[in-house]
């Protein structure tokens, strides 16, 4: 093991920086140093005197093996020394910007480093952490920063990975303490997002409250607390029109309208889908053409785009039938046209979040038109209907009498009808080809992705067609015209 810091600081630059025989030597003493169980003692030297930011990551990586692998049989004094040294150091790095903005990719290690204390410690060993942690939130905005950092990761290990790294009953636990403790974490982020100016913490605790609003209980969502304003208030109101958080304020709503509520909570449902609308509309006017303007659109506002398809698929696929029954149509009509103008776009990764969507929406009303008693209700029909038995497309005037969810949607399933037109991949090809010995063979080309696309599309097509068949053969013929004077040719 090397004698000092400075020993360590050279091996650890000859590994990254040397070559050949002198790399190896280095890798070979660097993996004893990391074998050596008494390695971890020389960590909190490692992170104060270390000058090669490598070794100090080193330090950390040996540390943080041994909470995982050997804390149970530590003495209980070197836990608390090892818990308290961790603290202290994220304190002393995270207390001003400039470190935490010049140490973020040690800090980051450093609250990894502390979350994997958390699973062996928290509740039972250190019941107070919650509260310090909220404590010193106050200290200083750097703190509080890096301190929705930490509780973002421990959310994160104990409702998204505890799976495969913790026992069932210490998973529960770990969710129980979270919730039974987060009254004081809403009530931090609720302060910061009400008061706070500085855009960094802003968006630090944006996207910790991310983490947390699949498994918050409900009424910290939705009701209005004694401040007077809710939370998803705070969120449109505050943060969505803003360009530097209106990403993670969308997907912060996407996640809201992917839960699955009770019926009181469907006019809160309602009113948060029709308020992000109303802002959307002054964001991303309907009347933009995305297709031409999505490609010179810089990052950030394609992320948006994209964050807009994933938050009106989640909520229509979660909460369609309670924005189907409002009075007024418009907010279901321009919803899906959103969608419609999102599906334009020359991105196969965006379409195929819409047509899975899409696809959805159309089998769901042709399953609605297959289930009604046709001949039951007119007998003088069942001929023009007779599609809907055999397996045909009816006629869609024999279909204008009656009260079918697709009445609400004609125009959006013409616009979609053309966009799946214009969206269809090739199918897969076969060439004809001579093979070694001579002979004339079909060879297929593969192209996993493309197949499973050209079927999706396809699929929705065909619900399309039998959903008003004449709308479809119009519009084709219309397409192969264009084809023929060559208005459309491809």
């Amino acid at each position: 093991m090397a004698s000092s810091i400075q020993e360590l600081d050279a091996t650890v630059q000859a590994f990254y920086s040397g070559h050949g025989e002198q790399q190896k030597q280095a890798q070979a003493t660097l993996n004893q140093f990391k074998e050596n169980p008494d390695a971890w003692l020389m960590v909190d030297k490692i992170l104060q005197d270390a000058q090669y930011p490598q070794t100090k990551f080193l330090g950390l990586q040996v540390l943080d093996n041994v909470i995982m692998t050997r804390w149970k049989v530590l003495p209980r004094e070197q836990c608390q020394g090892i818990r308290n040294f961790v603290v202290q150091f994220i304190i002393q790095m995270s207390s001003t910007d400039e470190s935490l903005r010049k140490e973020r990719a040690l800090i980051n290690k450093l609250n990894l480093v502390l979350v994997s204390i958390l699973k062996q410690e928290w509740p039972h060993n250190w019941p107070t952490f919650i509260n310090e942690i909220i404590s010193s939130c106050h200290s200083s905005l750097p703190i509080c920063e890096n301190n929705m950092a930490i509780l973002r990761l421990l959310s994160e290990e104990v409702f998204d990975f505890s799976a495969e790294q913790m026992t069932s009953t210490k998973t529960r636990q770990l969710k129980q303490s979270m919730c039974d403790e987060f009254t004081s974490i809403y009530n931090l982020c609720s302060e910061i997002l009400r008061t706070a100016t500085q855009p960094s913490l802003i968006k630090a605790t944006l996207e910790t409250l991310l983490r947390f609003l699949n498994w918050i209980p409900l009424g910290f969502i939705f009701e209005t607390p004694p401040t007077g304003i809710s939370l998803l208030e705070t969120l449109r109101s505050r943060f969505l029109e803003v360009p530097e958080f209106r990403n993670v304020t969308l997907k912060c709503l996407t996640e809201v309208g992917g839960l699955q509520t009770e019926q009181q909570y469907n006019e809160k449902l309602i009113a948060m889908f029709t308020d992000t609308m109303t802002t959307i509309s002054t964001i991303i006017p309907l009347s933009l053409d995305l297709k031409q303007t999505y490609a010179s659109s810089n990052s950030r506002d394609q992320e948006f785009v994209q964050n807009l398809a994933l938050f009106l698929t989640n909520f229509f696929s979660n909460h369609l039938s309670i924005i189907e029954n409002l009075p007024n149509p418009d907010f279901l009509v321009h919803g899906h046209f959103y969608l419609i103008r999102i599906s334009q776009i020359d991105d196969r990764e965006i379409f195929k979040i819409c047509l899975e969507y899409w696809t959805k929406l159309v089998c769901d009303l042709y399953d609605e038109m297959q289930q009604l008693p046709i001949t039951d209700l007119n007998p003088l029909v069942s001929m023009t209907m007779s599609g809907l038995s055999n397996g045909g497309a009816p006629h869609p005037q024999a279909m204008a009498g009656y009260p079918l969810r697709k009445n609400k949607y004609s125009e959006v399933l013409t616009n979609l009808r053309q966009v799946m037109i214009e969206k269809m991949v090739r199918p897969e090809e076969v060439l004809i080809v001579e093979n070694d010995e001579g002979e004339i063979v079909r060879e297929f080309v593969k192209e996993s992705d493309t197949i499973q696309l050209y079927k999706t599309t396809r699929e929705c097509l065909v619900f399309l067609t039998h959903l008003d068949v004449v709308d479809t053969e119009t519009i084709m013929s219309d397409k192969l015209s264009k084809q023929v004077d060559g208005s459309e040719w491809s």
